[in-house]
């Protein structure tokens, strides 16, 4: 069964939160998030993506997002996931050093399998919830507090900032791996 985004005012911006399938750690690997950052990159330049903060973390992802006037932020979303796991599970098949490689394609292949959308492979979980931000209630700086200090939690880094896959560092005044919208 297919759980749609339901992105209700096109002009709102968006906590969203997706996973790999079966919660693998899948973004252990550099090679597999720097597909992702590409993603979101051409997703920015490309399709009318507003990005205003992102981790990366093993398994998962969070954005803090909004579209630009004219496009849907339910259609960026859905190209962003059909692409990245494409290429994602392009590049684990054709790896000759991943050590993963049987394990985690047998999972993607049993994934699609239950899924009457997929052919093949299933990457993302298709559950998720877009929670819209209402900047009255200072939900931006709650989100992105917690998006960011994910990687302190999971004990990775002592600072956000100090973690490579996270836009922590842009609201520090740095630069980070990718451009952003910043929100403040």
């Amino acid at each position: 069964m297919s759980i749609k985004y339901k992105f209700h005012d096109p002009g709102a911006i968006y906590f969203v939160s997706f996973a790999v399938v079966g919660w693998i750690d899948v973004f252990t690997r550099s090679v597999y998030s720097d597909i992702l950052l590409e993603s979101l990159t051409y997703c920015r330049k490309e399709k009318g993506l507003n990005l205003h903060a992102w981790v990366i973390m093993s398994n998962h992802v969070h954005l803090i997002v909004s579209s630009r006037e004219g496009y849907l932020l339910s259609d960026i979303m859905r190209d962003l996931k059909k692409y990245s796991s494409f290429r994602i599970v392009k590049e684990i098949r054709e790896s000759t050093i991943e050590s993963r490689k049987e394990w985690m394609l047998y999972l993607f292949a049993k994934a699609g399998q239950q899924n009457s959308n997929n052919k093949n492979f299933q990457f993302w979980r298709q559950d998720n919830h877009p929670i819209e931000l209402d900047p009255h209630l200072n939900m931006f700086e709650e989100r992105i507090d917690y998006l960011h200090n994910n990687p302190v939690k999971a004990g990775w880094v002592t600072n956000a900032s100090d973690y490579l896959y996270s836009s922590a560092i842009d609201y520090e005044g740095g630069k980070g791996l990718i451009e952003i919208d910043l929100l403040v």
